[in-house]
């Protein structure tokens, strides 16, 4: 069925509104004349009642004059299109209105081809946006249904490193992601999910790692966060935010707790701006993490979680784990490529790092926090890892 469009005729003179009315062979051009007004006032309260597509303004009118009239159309209804209505003699009046963006303008006397002529072209106009609007908002409806699946997309490419930085901005803002490089680039992965185990069907895998997304979305709020799977099924995460110490591992413990399965995840602070290089470094941890045995990991996680406790040590953790020491020393040396206490050392390090670049704490308080008995034990320790005093360190990163 066609569009009928309305049209409403303003002009203080009777005898010009029917001559217009008569002139015009409206039904034909698909208008509809909904109303004439004598005056600006009476037309502007009839164009916002009606939402008027078209309107024959004549410039001379009472009350409000027709200047006046198109300058609060056009802030009440911007897409109507207007015609007005002048005499020769008024020609310099009529060129204030073209500033106001008037659509055409017919001089008096009015003729009627002239006028069915310049309605048509308005009317065809219509059409034109009217359908470009219906694609465009099908379109939009279209990238609404679709924004994870273009999301994904994007990041897979962006993964790759084959984007520039002007792409991935733009494609940043179309696809409502927020602006700039993600603070935190992690990548987790569900070993059993390579196994191929039988008891796991296809559709309990994907609800697994669906559950898996969702657990570890939760933790990471109110941080923006987008989240999606690479071409081997591990799921990547981009973290805008930096949230506090110990969520990654509250993941993998909720993920353990909620849906007894065990993941490997790393998660890695963006200090260089490289994404796709850290995607890599994260997916190479997860990987070597993977191949760890379990009394290993679980040690390296109890590192990462207790650093900041003083007695820890690998005793404690073989006692935990129901290991001798001596046989857990050697496993994770063999594993991990270095030493419990090394590993430790360092985990310490990194969190002292950033709380000297990221805090004002005093140095005892930074050495409390680290795990560390003394300031003076902290700052021998972090002078020989570093090569400067924590103190300098500071003002160096400040």
């Amino acid at each position: 069925m066609p569009r009928i469009w309305k049209a409403l005729i303003a002009d203080d003179e009777a005898i010009i509104r029917e001559g217009i009315r008569s002139s015009v062979p409206w039904e034909k051009l698909g208008l509809e004349v909904v109303g004439e007004a004598e005056d600006g006032e009476e037309a502007l309260e009839l164009a916002e009642q009606t939402q008027a597509n078209i309107m024959l303004v004549d410039l001379s009118m009472p009350i409000m004059n027709g200047l006046t009239l198109i300058s609060h159309i056009r802030q009440l209804l911007p897409q109507c299109k207007i015609v007005i209505i002048t005499g020769h003699d008024e020609f310099e009046y009529a060129q204030k209105a073209i500033k106001l963006e008037v659509d055409d303008y017919i001089l008096k006397p009015v003729n009627p081809a002239a006028l069915t002529e310049v309605i048509g072209r308005l009317v065809q106009k219509l059409e034109e946006s009217t359908v470009n609007e219906e694609l465009l908002q099908m379109a939009s409806k279209q990238i609404e249904k679709n924004i994870a699946l273009l999301r994904e997309r994007f990041c897979l490419e962006w993964m790759k490193g084959e984007l520039g930085e002007s792409e991935i901005a733009e494609q940043l803002a179309f696809l409502r992601m927020p602006a700039g490089v993600p603070d935190i680039v992690g990548v987790i992965r569900w070993p059993e999910q390579s196994k191929g185990k039988a008891f796991f069907s296809e559709k309990d895998r994907q609800l697994l790692l669906f559950a898996i997304e969702n657990i570890a979305e939760e933790h990471l709020q109110p941080y923006p966060c987008v989240h999606f799977r690479d071409e081997v099924g591990l799921i990547v995460v981009l973290l805008w935010g930096r949230p506090e110490d110990g969520v990654f591992q509250k993941i993998e413990a909720a993920v353990s707790d909620f849906l007894k399965i065990t993941i490997v995840s790393s998660f890695i602070a963006n200090d260089v701006g490289d994404v796709p290089s850290l995607y890599e470094q994260a997916k190479a941890s997860v990987n070597r993490e993977t191949r760890l045995t379990p009394f290993v990991r679980r040690t390296k996680e109890l590192i990462e979680v207790r650093y900041s406790d003083r007695e820890l040590s690998l005793e404690g953790i073989a006692n935990e784990l129901n290991v001798s020491a001596v046989y857990l020393s050697r496993l994770f040396k063999q594993e991990v490529g270095a030493s419990f206490i090394s590993v430790l050392t360092q985990t310490r390090m990194k969190g002292a790092i950033r709380l000297l670049s990221e805090t004002d704490l005093t140095m005892s308080e930074i050495a409390e926090r680290t795990g560390y008995e003394s300031q003076h034990y902290f700052s021998t320790a972090f002078k020989k890892i570093a090569g400067l005093p924590p103190n300098q360190y500071r003002k160096h990163v400040h």
